[in-house]
């Protein structure tokens, strides 16, 4: 009745796997957890087999990394079941009773259903604080308002989807990288999909150094030019992306572009710092993304 499916690099997973058979057993549903490790390295692979004690549970190996959305398509193709939930490798649910928050919507009539991300009030240390800052201001959202505007915050570490959906636009994607959550919800949106978002979250526990996180976000916002170069995209609700194209229409991302080449290093110096400020990460992606259009 319900596949849960976990793309695993380089993590540890047996917290996780044993909290979420001991919900899904609790639940009398029938079930099953497939992990797919991306070719993480020897002693990782070696201590996660151990999840395969467990009953309707199996850790699946490759011998070449292909990247997130390969791997998940594979567990999709893979999944013996009608809906799919997928979780990060990196996560923990929030909740005692996170399976049965999603059961319960099994019968409902709609296609796929976010639960939402959550970080630890804690804050983590200096080294890590640019995407810990970066996820409780903007990826820590409810649900009523994630459902405000729903295709908006489609975070790919935590949602259940039916397979037949999954497949359909997953497919779609035929390139690696990071930051296709964007086109994944554009595709959504494209559909017509019907999504709902509800409070059931996740924490994300691996937060990665400041230097790294900065990079994904260059990596996301070179994606999201990528699509729009190769014409993927023609409706999202993407707030980087509406702002970029408007700045083009009107001709500022010349201006945007400027501004980039003059001041990043001194923009990057700010939100590798112990206190950086979000806003200013948010002009940083845009100027960023108008310097890309223009010289690359």
């Amino acid at each position: 009745m319900l596949s849960v499916l976990v793309p695993v690099y380089n993590y540890d997973i047996r917290a996780l796997v044993t909290m979420l058979h001991e919900q899904l057993s609790r639940s009398q549903i029938a079930f099953e957890i497939i992990c797919l490790d991306d070719c993480s390295k020897k002693d990782i692979r070696t201590i996660n087999t151990e999840i395969e004690q467990l009953q309707y549970t199996s850790y699946q190996l490759s011998n070449i990394n292909v990247g997130r959305v390969a791997t998940r398509q594979a567990l999709a193709e893979h999944a013996s079941y009608d809906w799919l939930l997928f979780l990060d490798a990196d996560v923990m649910p929030k909740s005692e009773h996170f399976i049965s928050n999603y059961t319960s919507l099994l019968s409902s009539d709609n296609e796929a259903i976010y639960g939402g991300f959550a970080y630890h009030t804690k804050q983590p240390k200096e080294d890590y604080i640019l995407r810990w800052t970066y996820g409780t201001s903007n990826e820590q959202v409810s649900a009523l308002k994630r459902n405000q505007t729903p295709y908006k915050i489609v975070i790919s570490a935590n949602f259940m989807i039916t397979k037949a959906l999954f497949l359909k636009l997953n497919s779609q994607i035929n390139q690696r990288g990071y930051g296709y959550d964007n086109y994944f919800g554009a595709l959504l949106k494209n559909n017509k999909s019907r999504i709902f978002h509800i409070d059931n979250e996740v924490y994300h526990l691996g937060l990665e150094p400041n230097e790294s996180y900065l990079h994904k976000i260059e990596q996301s916002v070179d994606t999201l030019l990528k699509l729009e170069n190769n014409k993927n995209i023609q409706d999202t609700e993407n707030d980087l992306y509406n702002l970029y194209k408007g700045l083009k229409k009107l001709r500022l991302h010349y201006l945007f572009s400027y501004v980039y080449r003059i001041f990043k290093n001194s923009f990057r110096k700010q939100l590798l710092s112990s206190k950086p400020n979000i806003s200013l990460l948010q002009f940083y992606k845009l100027s960023y993304i108008c310097y890309q259009d223009l010289n690359s």
